[in-house]
């Protein structure tokens, strides 16, 4: 594992950085179009760790593509035809980018991350304990941990800049937000999304418990898809065969690396904690095998 290159970081020469996220750097390709780069950097609890996850960047990006190229006839995305090809990038960028980048239409995104939840779990099972809402909902009471809700919720959260962190928020603010109309519109394609989604997975031995998603709007105002979609950053994924209600089901997501985190005597503020060699190697493995078995043909358990 660690003779696989990773990207922690890049610096394009031709072309200007626009961005960087937690995970993501993003670069201006002209006045329609940008280049969105998926690194192998890891972040949790809202702080970008200092060790890359080999694999992880391309993962992120096949995931997502997948779905993108699935999804088409709920919402358009944010995909472009243009390719890398048409890019000013040197030889060994083109190397480094290979199977983590995108050229996509710049649109203006949203200020909200449109998480659906299907199981109770996360913050939403820290809510629930506290008042039985999350996000103002209320739920049915005597629900327990992990467990599966009546019907997929609309959750959002406002998006925070690199560092903070994200604040749930209810659906009468994100409407406050966005306005009412355009809050329904994201609530509802939201949870169109995580149910076909979690269909789908569910078929290959997954379970979808919650994810988030975010939008943007194109110049005719039409609602689209932008930024990474049901990967093991934005999901939180679990095993058909080991879930259990009760307890915090294992995944394949990186909330492997949140339990090992939480074992640590660390505030959650940066610079975050160096990873153990077999942690980082374990996580990596999660990212894979949730790649296989999401774009396996049939059922995978």
């Amino acid at each position: 594992m660690n003779t696989v290159p990773t990207v922690h970081t890049t610096a394009l020469r031709h072309l200007r950085r626009i961005h960087t996220g937690k995970v993501r750097d993003i670069y201006e390709v002209d006045a329609q179009h940008m280049l969105i780069v998926t690194t192998d950097r890891l972040s949790a609890f809202d702080v970008v760790l200092p060790d890359p996850i080999p694999h992880k960047g391309r993962v992120l990006t096949e995931i997502s593509n997948f779905w993108f190229a699935r999804t088409g006839h709920i919402v358009p995305n944010q995909l472009s035809a243009v390719t890398l090809d048409a890019l000013p990038l040197e030889p060994e960028e083109r190397a480094q980018l290979a199977g983590r980048a995108i050229v996509v239409r710049r649109l203006q995104a949203l200020p909200l991350e449109a998480v659906v939840r299907g199981y109770l779990i996360g913050s939403g099972w820290k809510d629930y304990q506290h008042d039985g809402t999350v996000c103002g909902i209320r739920l049915p009471a005597g629900l327990r941990q992990a467990e599966q809700l009546p019907q997929p919720i609309f959750t959002p959260a406002s998006k925070a800049p690199v560092g903070e962190h994200d604040e749930n928020i209810s659906f009468e603010v994100a409407a406050q937000t966005v306005g009412a109309e355009l809050a329904a519109r994201v609530r509802d394609t939201a949870i169109a999304l995580y149910e076909f989604a979690a269909r789908h997975a569910a078929a290959r031995g997954i379970i979808i418990a919650d994810t988030k998603f975010e939008f943007g709007l194109d110049a005719q105002g039409r609602l689209t898809l932008i930024d990474e979609v049901l990967t093991p950053d934005s999901s939180r994924f679990w095993p058909v065969d080991t879930y259990r209600v009760g307890t915090s089901p294992p995944s394949f997501d990186k909330q492997f690396v949140r339990d090992y985190l939480e074992t640590l005597d660390w505030n959650k503020q940066s610079p975050g904690p160096t990873l153990p060699a077999e942690i980082i190697a374990r996580t990596s493995e999660k990212y894979l095998e949730a790649l296989r078995r999401l774009t396996a043909p049939d059922s995978t358990t």
